[in-house]
């Protein structure tokens, strides 16, 4: 299971039936848990851990040191979890003292070829980052967000649980819960209809966020009144609390 001409240090954690392949390195402090694939010239550095199931194509740099001026050498971490595809060329950081000293991936993502996660960011599930897609430091993704090719993400912003951006973007402040954006400059376009649709929305959840939309961005509503509208439609569409709650937390404000 591991290739002849890999380089694996004598403190890592390899599950059994881990694969490694030619000219890889993984480094000191690496645990990989079972069924994970690592391909031919990866590089891996810990603390990192690495959960089931994983596979990270060849030419991905991953727990290398983060790319911040600030950083001296401290312990920080990567974390990850099963069922992630790193594609080639990705590039993943640990995160730094300044912020919680950990970068975190949850499960069943696709991270494809040249995306870019910096320091400290943290992606939910079910996330996808399409080619060259690049996230600066301290950002967070939540579940089922996409972010289209050589989209690229202003440090410290939020990306919404199911949202989606549009190929080329460049967002420099939150992203709301199931909106698209796109555009230069990039802008709202409505809600992540089809996304909703793959992910089981029923046709009237999916309605009741439309018109939530339209409060927010079509209203002219002060954005505490819009807030205060929208809590009144949970009752009836709780899918839409993501939308408030989020709202209440944003601190770039969104984009709007």
């Amino acid at each position: 299971m591991i290739h002849p001409t890999a380089i694996i240090d004598p403190s890592c954690e390899l599950a059994s039936d881990v694969s490694v392949g030619a000219y890889s390195i993984v480094g000191p402090n690496v645990r990989i848990d079972a069924g994970t694939e690592i391909g031919p010239h990866v590089v891996i550095k810990g603390p990192t851990r690495i959960g089931k199931d994983n596979r990270i194509f060849q030419f991905a740099s991953v727990g290398e040191d983060p790319q911040d001026k600030k950083y001296r050498g401290e312990v920080t971490y990567l974390d990850i979890g099963d069922r992630n595809i790193v594609r080639e060329y990705a590039t993943i950081h640990r995160g730094t003292v300044q912020d919680q000293g950990i970068t975190r991936i949850g499960n069943d993502n696709l991270l494809m070829a040249y995306t870019h996660v910096a320091h400290d960011c943290v992606i939910g599930c079910h996330v996808i980052m399409a080619n060259a897609a690049s996230l600066a430091g301290h950002v967070r993704v939540d579940d089922y967000a996409i972010l289209g090719g050589f989209s690229l993400v202003h440090q410290f912003c939020k990306i919404g649980q199911h949202s989606f951006s549009a190929m080329g973007s460049v967002i420099t402040r939150d992203i709301l819960p199931y909106v698209m954006v796109g555009g230069s400059p990039t802008k709202p376009h409505g809600i992540n209809t089809v996304g909703l649709e793959r992910q089981g929305f029923s046709p009237e959840s999916i309605r009741q966020i439309r018109k939530a939309y339209k409060i927010v961005y079509k209203s002219r509503l002060k954005l505490e009144e819009a807030i205060q509208q929208l809590v009144e439609m949970t009752a009836e569409t709780p899918e839409i609390q993501a939308m408030v709650d989020f709202l209440r937390q944003t601190g770039r404000s969104i984009i709007r």
